[in-house]
């Protein structure tokens, strides 16, 4: 558009002037023509008789019909074509030669001196189609040649524009391509030399990008594997424990369940990418941690009830990841509130599909309404747990909701997606709300 736009005003500016001045040299043309005739009758007027001038007048009137030639002699007569006597006439009988516009055309006169008999004119009328003629056409030739040259110029720009922008295409798509997780999307190095040079630093930004999350991940697995030589030294410390078979076989059991969290740990921290298509039963993974955790509730005299429908409830998110953040729920009930703390979890499916997972209980509730964001804690833990879990609902494409229970304590409400639907294609941060009373709809009534 734009090169047509500069080129429309380029052709506009010469080819207007070239116009007019073809317009102007056809009207000349036509004018010198008609002059060039009349003097050609001079010789005639002087050196012939009338008879033959009238003749010579006649024949030439025949020839060119549509400019005829008129010869006003002394005295008041007249030759040729019928014309009326003007100023013109007149102006001319006194010796002067001219043209001047005339109704259809151009009039032109041609004084004849040295007569006996005084001063004879020859008038010559040039119309207006003789005037104009031919300047139609060279006005259609240069139209047509300004058009192929604007076409040819919006051609030539269209193929540099897509020189330019096929090149910006490919770094868009490879930049689209490692927002959406793939860090093995390069953009070609084409184009001109800053497209290239902006495409190298988004491939060297997207080589670094990689380097980062794997020595991240490198990180993490050795922090992890740093935990299993005071494992094993509790191991040992267990297994030596003969004065009661029921406690040492418990404490070797729980050393085994946290060094297979552990390894399990060091495997997740090693993988590239988590799997988008990951699913299993909320209804069965929540009833295994339930009565995992329920005999420790039994051992602090804690009243546990659990509410769980007996259909399965397919969620999309992996039975490990739900898991863990059951147990993270669980976990704060049991370290933040005191014994004998009464708690319940309730599953229930989604309306739109997916699971509620709610976990109460009916202790002091929760000190801070923003306990879901990262790093905040008012008991002195870490503060991630809670965060973990409303990233592991929002990758599902749920919710997380920190409020209070009916009996006062505190309610974590968690919504799953479905395994049907597809993945949220972005991750939105949900604020925690407090609930006075909850209604009767709601998963943690």
């Amino acid at each position: 558009m734009l090169v047509f736009a500069i080129g429309s005003l380029i052709v506009v500016s010469f080819m207007l002037p070239l116009a007019l001045l073809l317009r102007t040299f056809a009207a000349d043309s036509a004018v010198s023509g008609g002059t060039i005739r009349a003097q050609f009758m001079a010789p005639l007027v002087a050196t012939v008789s009338d008879r033959e001038l009238q003749a010579s007048v006649q024949r030439v009137n025949e020839q060119n019909p549509s400019e005829p030639v008129t010869i006003f002699l002394p005295g008041g007569r007249r030759l040729g074509a019928p014309a009326p006597r003007t100023s013109g006439a007149a102006l001319a009988a006194r010796g002067r030669s001219f043209s001047e516009p005339a109704p259809g055309g151009v009039a032109i006169f041609v004084a004849v001196q040295g007569l006996p008999q005084g001063t004879a004119v020859i008038r010559t009328f040039v119309p207006d189609s003789q005037l104009h003629r031919g300047v139609a056409h060279a006005w259609l030739l240069l139209g047509l040649l300004a058009a192929g040259l604007l076409a040819l110029a919006v051609v030539v720009a269209a193929q540099l524009t897509k020189s330019l922008v096929r090149p910006l295409g490919n770094v868009a798509m490879a930049a689209n391509q490692l927002a959406a997780g793939d860090l093995s999307a390069r953009a070609p190095a084409d184009g001109p030399p800053e497209i290239r040079q902006v495409s190298n630093a988004l491939n060297l930004l997207a080589t670094r990008i990689g380097e980062l999350l794997a020595h991240e991940r490198e990180t993490l697995a050795d922090l992890s594997h740093r935990l299993r030589t005071p494992l094993t030294a509790l191991r040992i410390d267990a297994e030596a424990l003969s004065a009661d078979q029921e406690v040492m076989t418990r404490v070797i059991g729980d050393v085994d369940t946290l060094t297979t969290t552990v390894n399990e740990i060091i495997a997740e921290a090693r993988r590239p990418a988590a799997d988008g298509a990951a699913s299993c039963d909320a209804t069965a993974v929540v009833r295994a941690r339930a009565e995992y955790w329920a005999a420790l509730a039994e051992d602090q005299e804690r009243w546990m009830t659990v509410e769980m429908p007996q259909a399965s409830l397919p969620v999309r998110v992996s039975a490990q990841d739900l898991s863990a953040c059951v147990d993270i729920l669980l976990e704060n009930v049991f370290t933040h509130t005191p014994e004998g703390t009464a708690l319940s979890v309730r599953v229930s499916p989604r309306t739109a599909g997916g699971a509620w997972i709610v976990v109460s209980d009916s202790g002091p509730g929760f000190s801070h309404p923003d306990l879901a964001r990262r790093g905040m804690s008012s008991a002195g833990s870490t503060g991630l747990g809670l965060d973990i879990a409303r990233r592991l609902a929002e990758t599902s494409g749920g919710t997380l909701t920190v409020g209070r229970s009916p009996h006062g304590g505190g309610a974590v409400t968690i919504g799953l997606g479905s395994a049907d639907l597809p993945a949220p294609k972005s991750r939105r941060h949900i604020r925690p709300r407090r609930l006075a009373r909850q209604p009767e709809s709601d998963p943690a009534s």
